[in-house]
């Protein structure tokens, strides 16, 4: 009777310890310990600039209007996409690239992790890196997972495919049914500071149904603003996050000034 009671709390204490590990990383959703915290995971850079990313493509249905629209503004961004619409429109993730844009990883599918599934976890990033390189041309820098959860599994695939998680300093809420250009600009820039990184959607895949036409909307003003503001609008592979850290062509980080490193995330 000793042993089995024994045994039974031996099983509840490693069960415990296997969700902590599971999910106990993803606290790093919340922005305010996440900003104070974790200012690379924060996207934190530069404060002379901001770095412009999209999530959840590609879609031949919105993406392209989004390239169109950089084209004429005269900005490079960062598209993080999912694997499995990029097996679907390659040519459309060879477009971005080609363009000037960076490819960056969203991860295979757009689902929520609420079960460990390591090894699920390691193949399914692994596909979608392969996939993000050979659309590119060269090996993606970053990995921003589905809804910002960062579980110890995909931490650990993250680092297995030699990426490196970022989230987000500022967001429009771009992907609700009531979302307008309006709105998105006012909520980006409610947090925006020099230095953030700035999450916006190029799909509704995950939002309501033609959402991503708030986002498309808020770009011109969005980008005249951080201009008008002295900040410089572009990649994350140009925005120095985190001090000191080496760049792809070499260079090192610059060290945030004590402005941009106050900045809250939202």
């Amino acid at each position: 009777m000793v042993s089995a009671r024994r045994a039974a709390r031996t099983a509840a204490a490693a069960s415990l310890a296997v969700a902590a590990c599971h999910i106990g990383p993803a606290a790093t959703w919340l922005p305010a310990p996440r900003g104070l915290l974790w200012p690379v995971l924060d996207g934190r850079g530069a404060p002379a600039r901001v770095a412009l990313t999209f999530d959840d493509g590609p879609d031949p249905d919105s993406t392209p209007h989004f390239l169109r629209a950089l084209d004429a503004l005269s900005v490079r961004a960062t598209f993080f996409v999912l694997g499995e619409r990029l097996a679907r429109h390659p040519e459309l993730g060879r477009r971005i690239a080609a363009e000037g844009h960076e490819l960056a990883v969203h991860g295979w599918r757009h689902d929520r992790p609420w079960w460990p599934r390591p090894v699920r976890d390691l193949r399914d990033l692994a596909r979608a890196t392969d996939l993000v390189a050979e659309a590119a041309g060269r090996r993606p820098l970053w990995y921003r997972p589905a809804y910002g959860i960062l579980t110890g599994g995909r931490w650990a695939a993250a680092r297995a495919a030699g990426l490196r998680p970022v989230l987000w300093s500022a967001w429009g809420r771009d992907w609700t049914h009531d979302a307008t250009p309006d709105s998105v600009l006012a909520e980006v820039t409610r947090t925006l500071r020099g230095g953030a990184t700035v999450l916006l959607h190029d799909s509704d895949v995950a939002g309501a149904p033609g959402a991503w036409r708030a986002a498309l909307g808020a770009l011109p003003d969005l980008v005249a603003r951080c201009r008008a503001g002295g900040l410089t609008v572009g990649r994350l592979a140009d925005h120095d996050v985190g001090r000191g850290r080496p760049r792809p062509d070499g260079r090192r980080g610059t060290r945030p000034a004590a402005s941009a490193r106050g900045a809250r995330g939202t």
